[in-house]
């Protein structure tokens, strides 16, 4: 039996719950074997950036973070699944990765 693995990643995580809520309940529905979502590491990226952008007056630094959150479903890909699945609608923020393994 083929396997999907479905990796999520997005900068807001209510959108990327919601995503996820989606595919964990089109896995209840058909009755296909799920694990997850599992939360993977969030990824920091922290840029400092200078106050002043002419040089002049004190050296003050605004500090900006971006965070990627991540979360990772294995579930059964069954036809039925799989086609339920690319039916969904996936917000901006929010990337999807299908991949099949046997």
């Amino acid at each position: 039996m083929q396997k999907a693995r479905i990796k999520l990643t997005g900068t807001d995580i209510n959108k990327l719950e919601e995503v996820c809520e989606e595919l964990v309940g089109i896995a209840e529905r058909i009755g296909a074997e799920k694990s997850g979502p599992i939360p993977l590491p969030t990824k920091r990226v922290k840029v400092p950036v200078r106050k002043s952008p002419d040089g002049e007056g004190t050296a003050t630094w605004d500090k900006w973070e971006l965070r990627v959150h991540k979360r990772l479903i294995d579930m059964e890909a069954n036809e039925r699944a799989m086609k339920q699945i690319m039916r969904v609608q996936v917000p901006e923020e929010v990337n999807i990765e299908i991949e099949l393994t046997s």
